[in-house]
């Protein structure tokens, strides 16, 4: 069975990383929810695609727009959660996703999350990326032992660190995951300009899953590592014949911000 994973939520239908997203794609049927974390002033953990409030989603407390000069300047580090929730990051228009439905909406706490997810669907799967680079250490983000470990705090908490993964670009933070918890399954993420095999050699570890981006993927290396016992779950497949062909080279799991368009494609 393909694991269905809606990026952000649903981020084609509703605003991305927003609880209505979560909530509208658990109803959709997705498998795993696939989602981003930062990190608040006082070390919460908090839902987010950027460490920052993005000028594309987000909006001013006020209603006006960000700035093109500002778009880093409201850092979510240096901001309090309350400060954080006066920003609307959901009525604006988004430049490629026409069709969602805006609504106001603002960046949830992961716990706030699970407190929902939970009650909707306590076998739901968590995919969650750490959003961290080097250049981003103590300014947006804390270093990567004090990431991962707010992270995994937060897993315990709701003992659900079974049903999780932990995912990210930055091989800093997959060396610490294992660090703190070996037992935590861990997702390797490929960028469009990375190569798969290079980028997998230079982790110490054997990752439980390797995300790449879908383009990168042919039958050959998805063979190759399904053979070594790894999941392939690729990012992130939008159109009908992507999906088909992803389908047909038998990946583990797509991440997809319309998992209506994949739930119905795999029901047919």
């Amino acid at each position: 069975m393909i694991d269905v994973q809606g990026h952000r939520g649903c981020r084609g239908l509703l605003p991305e990383n927003s609880l209505p997203a979560f909530k509208k794609a658990i109803e959709l049927g997705v498998h795993t929810l696939e989602l981003d974390v930062a990190v608040t002033n006082d070390n919460q953990v908090i839902v987010s695609h950027e460490p920052f409030m993005s000028r594309t989603i987000c909006k001013m407390p006020t209603g006006k727009p960000i700035l093109e000069h500002d778009d880093m300047q409201f850092n979510l580090y240096q901001m309090s959660h309350d400060s954080i929730k006066q920003f609307d990051c959901g009525t604006k228009t988004h430049p490629r996703f026409p069709d969602q439905q805006l609504q106001s909406v603002y960046k949830p706490l992961l716990s706030e999350v699970f407190e929902m997810a939970e009650a909707l669907n306590p076998d739901i799967k968590y995919n969650i990326e750490l959003k961290a680079k080097p250049k981003y250490d103590d300014i947006y983000t804390p270093k990567p032992e004090v990431f991962v470990n707010l992270v995994l705090e937060e897993l315990k908490q709701y003992k659900i660190g079974k049903r999780c993964n932990l995912q990210s670009f930055d091989l800093r933070i997959l060396e610490e995951i294992k660090k703190q918890d070996p037992k935590m399954k861990v997702a390797l993420l490929v960028d469009e300009d990375e190569n798969i095999d290079l980028k997998f050699l230079k982790l110490s570890y054997t990752p439980e899953i390797i995300s790449p981006y879908f383009e990168l993927l042919d039958n050959s290396i998805i063979e190759q590592y399904q053979e070594k016992g790894i999941q392939i779950i690729p990012w992130t497949v939008n159109d009908i014949d992507d999906m088909k062909r992803m389908i047909d080279f038998s990946v583990d799991g797509i991440i997809t911000d319309y998992p209506d368009l994949l739930i119905s494609l795999i029901k047919s």
